[in-house]
């Protein structure tokens, strides 16, 4: 059964199906057989051995010109639609080196044929450039997972004797005169072995994430924390954070740990794009059955040869960056079935858009 028959058998339309043939010849008889007719009552006047002979070469020259007429149909159409029907059902499965002779006439067929041709060659180079990326994105990922377990096992190997440094800077610290010049010098070392440390614990979650805990909880909460401590890291600096809550949100089914890891990293990134004073901006809003995190900022924006890259693993343009951050951003909220969306303009801020979906269980049983 061909997609049309089962089309139309689907949306209860029964036809009846005839040749093609018949179709063309149907009327062309029809305007003979009147023609037969006419020429009968012209000639009744006639004697009847003249008019019956003439009657038999009228009745004749009909049938051979039906015949000559399915002939040239037969030559000029039937053959070039049953090799397009071969070649089509080879393209259905999955030959596309395959061609129509018929492309080299000079009318109608052959702009069918010609099409027919163009559009096969076009599919062959999409496949094959298809899979000319798929091998290369199993290669990369191949690459990207043996340096996943390298720096895993690094991060493991630095870590403790980074504890170990950081147990003896903190000694070293507390012996240290009030006056001494050496106090600035150890609160600095401090400093740089709690950004390695948070540098490792990034690594780590790359490597090897954890599934997320879901629980019903209220996401104002989980932002507000959020809020909280990104205004702690910017107590030092003219920048403003401003959170708008929605009283009315339902609870979110989410982890809160880790949502709020999500959006302290956009908060971050937002306070370390902004130069001088400026604001950053935290709305919360719902859209139907989700609920939806707006992070948006006065800093310097993002340009637009970088825009499509940010997501991707190790890609940074911060000097002291690991390129990890939004990835695991993304990470997480794909694991909550949600999704992050990023508009930016150069020199006018960035706006991130976290959406999450109220009750997750309901949306993953819709989507099975």
């Amino acid at each position: 059964m061909t997609p049309i028959e089962a089309s139309q058998e689907e949306s209860g339309v029964k036809s009846v199906r005839i040749n093609w043939q018949i179709k063309a010849v149907l009327p062309i008889g029809f305007v003979l057989l009147n023609g037969l007719f006419l020429f009968m009552l012209a000639t009744v006047s006639w004697r009847d051995p003249e008019r019956h002979t003439i009657l038999y070469l009228a009745g004749a020259g009909a049938v051979a010109i039906c015949a000559a007429l399915l002939l040239v149909l037969a030559l000029l159409i039937q053959r070039p639609m049953v090799e397009l029907q071969e070649k089509i059902a080879r393209v259905g499965k999955g030959d596309l080196n395959v061609s129509v002779g018929f492309a080299k006439r000079n009318d109608e067929i052959g702009d069918l044929g010609r099409n027919f041709n163009r559009m096969v060659a076009q599919l062959r180079e999409s496949r094959d450039e298809i899979q000319h990326l798929h091998r290369t994105q199993m290669s990369r990922a191949e690459h990207l997972a043996t340096l996943g377990e390298l720096a895993t096992g690094l991060a493991h190997e630095i870590r403790n004797p980074l504890a170990g440094i950081a147990g003896v800077v903190e000694i070293i610290g507390r012996d240290l005169p009030v006056s001494s010049p050496a106090r600035a010098v150890v609160k600095e070392v401090r400093a740089e072995i709690s950004q390695i440390n948070n540098i490792l614990t990034d690594l780590l979650q790359t490597a090897r994430p954890r599934a997320p805990e879901i629980r019903k909880s209220d996401l104002n909460t989980t932002v507000e924390h959020a809020v909280m401590l990104a205004r702690q890291q910017a107590l030092s600096k003219p920048i403003h954070i401003e959170l708008e809550k929605n009283p009315a949100l339902p609870a979110v089914e989410h982890d809160s740990a880790q949502i709020h890891q999500v959006l302290l990293n956009l908060l971050l990134n937002s306070i370390q794009a902004i130069d001088g004073r400026g604001t950053i901006t935290v709305e919360i809003g719902s859209e139907e059955e989700f609920a939806q995190i707006t992070v948006s900022d006065t800093g310097r924006g993002i340009p637009p040869e970088h825009l499509p890259n940010i997501f991707r693993p190790f890609y940074t343009t911060k000097g002291n960056g690991t390129g990890l951050g939004l990835s695991l951003a993304r990470r997480i909220v794909e694991e909550h079935n949600g999704s992050i969306e990023v508009t930016s303009e150069a020199g006018h801020g960035t706006k991130f858009v976290v959406t999450l979906p109220l009750h997750r269980a309901m949306l993953q049983a819709a989507a099975g």
